[in-house]
């Protein structure tokens, strides 16, 4: 099932949420209005707001308040993705040019507040309110405490496994638990429902992240260049499967090797070839595996129809996606 055919899945619903993302924008300053403009018209996949409206659309009648959780949702995400490429001095995300590149770090800093004000705006008075600031809320307070651990770990080259999946679930999968546990919030689905709508969402952005981290190892269509991740020291489930086999002497040389990189940039492709031959991307899809089993065991709670079967759709193309 492509992107297309969901978007036609959902109809009407979708076109609610596209019309509700525009308007929210609108702005009476020109340079902000021709910037929001132009982003959106290269709005990306928009996978988070797809899986919010297949999940309200498979638990019950999505209304005006699942496209306005599926719209926040978005705005979110985007205005994080500024801030991020602002703070890491990113020029490029998957193959284009940043808003940072473009239009200036300290003007993209704006757009992503302008964005997270618009956000809050159709939110608020809305008959999920509560749950809507307080899971919004959990989720900015998750990123910027998964974006410190990693820096704190990057540092000195000390992610184990369990950081890494607390650093994943802190910067990627904690938006997607809450788009959909807010979907299913707005259709007035029981807490069972809610919990599993939840689970689903946390596991496929587990799994949507490993697979992010897998094509620093292996080049997909992503636009995200071989070995970025490395160059910045971060050491993902890959280099963390291939060093399992290691005695402890070992992991320190590779994590030693690491620490080494901004005076050794020749390191990375050491490591890269190390991962790729010791089984490093076998590994890190086996857990990649787990993820999607996890999200369609959640999807056993939802009632049969096109769109749990979408969703579940989704969660499977994780193991196959190349951008």
């Amino acid at each position: 099932m492509n992107r297309e055919s969901i978007i036609s899945l959902l109809g009407g619903t979708w076109t609610a949420y596209s019309e509700l993302i525009r308007d929210s924008l609108r702005s009476d300053i020109p340079l902000l209005e021709k910037v929001n403009s132009d982003l959106l018209s290269n709005g990306g996949k928009q996978i988070r707001p797809m899986l919010s409206l297949l999940v309200s659309s498979a638990l019950g009648q999505p209304g005006e308040e699942s496209a306005v959780f599926a719209a926040a949702t978005q705005l979110i995400h985007n205005a994080t993705l500024f801030h991020d490429d602002v703070a890491d001095c990113s020029s490029l995300r998957r193959g284009k040019p940043t808003l940072s590149a473009v239009i200036g770090p300290s003007a993209a800093v704006l757009v992503g507040d302008f964005w997270l004000s618009r956000a809050v705006r159709i939110v608020v008075s809305r008959p999920h309110q509560s749950e809507a600031i307080e899971l919004f809320s959990k989720t900015l307070s998750d990123l910027a405490e998964g974006e410190m651990l990693q820096l704190q770990m990057a540092s000195d080259a000390s992610t184990a496994e369990k950081d890494y999946l607390r650093i994943i679930y802190c910067k990627t999968a904690s938006l997607f638990e809450t788009a959909c546990r807010l979907a299913a919030c707005s259709v007035d689905a029981t807490q069972e429902l809610t919990d599993a709508a939840g689970r689903y969402g946390a596991a496929v952005g587990m799994a949507f992240q490993i697979r992010d981290d897998i094509f620093d190892y292996q080049q997909g269509e992503i636009g995200k260049p071989v070995g970025l991740d490395l160059t910045e020291q971060k050491i993902t489930l890959p280099l963390l499967g291939a060093m399992k086999n290691l005695p402890q002497s070992g992991q320190e040389r590779i994590r030693e090797q690491v620490r080494q990189i901004p005076d050794h940039p020749e390191n990375c492709e050491a490591i890269r070839s190390f991962v790729l031959e010791n089984g490093g991307v076998e590994y890190a899809g086996g857990r990649l595996g787990e993820f999607i089993a996890e999200a369609e065991s959640a999807l056993a709670a939802f009632p049969e129809s096109g769109f749990r079967d979408a969703l579940a759709a989704l969660a499977r193309y994780n193991a196959v996606r190349t951008k």
